[in-house]
């Protein structure tokens, strides 16, 4: 896809868009109690979120990240749609993440949180590589301590089709090796690295002291990040999966810095096992939201 940074000259906005990295268009929310946000339209990205009353990002970035047409955005909160990583013949993580979505509206809510709503539709270009029409909407809200990404998907078109999708969401930790996932116990899984199937957690507490690539299948719909003087609780709706990434040390990828593994661990929301499929008029919707304890 190649992104204009325009957005729908319907839209009505109590925050506007503005020239962010790169030239693209972002969105910076700001609840009435401090809490804020950025969201790009550029692949509908949040790219920070500090909580009320707090100065630090919740969420990593990569120094190294690229803010250009064609490129995904290293860190934050992608979109992956219509197809999770490399499970199908699109690009990896689909064409979501790297299409520029239109801005539904932007607004402070009565009760002081700030929401954004940005949509993709499809065209002749994702025709050409996903032969569906489709609507996605991503709407994200930040107040208080939480941060909450929603993603709705509705078929368009007079066929049935059938999708993977996550928010890959890139938390900011101290050091990934002191950091902790709790509530994967007893889930079944599939260990990417390893190449196996059909594993079963057995650890109350999840270290991160390998590089992991797990989808864990049916995951419980809340879980706890845990690291020296800090929690974040995560909780899921309408994904059915949870991965689990981090790419270890001898990862080498360009648009992420020298030792930037250590300060990131991914806790990623999916539909990742099994597919969605959606009638022609029906819609899937699904979220997560992220609370700094």
């Amino acid at each position: 896809m190649t992104p204009n940074a325009s957005s729908s000259a319907a839209a009505s906005a109590d925050f506007a868009p503005a020239p962010g990295a790169g030239g693209l268009a972002k969105l910076v929310l700001i609840a009435a109690d401090g809490a804020r946000a950025e969201l790009y339209l550029y692949g509908a990205q949040v790219t920070s979120w500090v909580p009320a009353g707090d100065s630090a990002d919740r969420l990593f970035l990569s120094s190294s990240a690229q803010f250009s047409p064609g490129a995904a955005i290293r860190g934050g909160v992608p979109v992956s749609f219509p197809q999770f990583a490399a499970q199908g013949p699109l690009p990896n993580h689909g064409f979501a993440r790297v299409s520029d979505w239109d801005l539904v509206r932007a607004e402070q809510l009565a009760g002081g949180a700030a929401r954004a709503v940005v949509r993709l539709a499809d065209s002749a270009a994702t025709r050409a590589t996903w032969p569906h029409p489709f609507t996605a909407e991503v709407t994200v809200t930040v107040i208080g301590r939480t941060l909450e990404i929603g993603l709705a998907v509705a078929n368009t078109g007079a066929t049935r089709f059938a999708f993977t999708a996550a928010l890959h969401t890139y938390l900011r930790v101290g050091h990934v090796r002191e950091t902790l996932v709790y509530g994967l116990r007893n889930a079944s899984y599939r260990d990417k690295v390893l190449d196996r199937d059909g594993l079963i957690e057995t650890a109350p507490a999840l270290p991160i002291d390998r590089p992991i690539d797990r989808i864990y299948y049916a995951a419980p719909d809340g879980l706890m990040v845990r690291e020296s003087g800090r929690t974040t609780s995560i909780r899921a709706s309408g994904f059915p999966d949870t991965v689990v990434w981090n790419p270890g040390p001898a990862a080498a990828m360009y648009d992420l810095e020298p030792g930037g593994y250590a300060r990131m661990l991914c806790v990623e929301a999916a539909v990742a096992r099994a597919p969605a499929a959606l009638d022609p008029g029906a819609q899937w919707r699904g979220a997560q939201a992220l609370t700094a304890e």
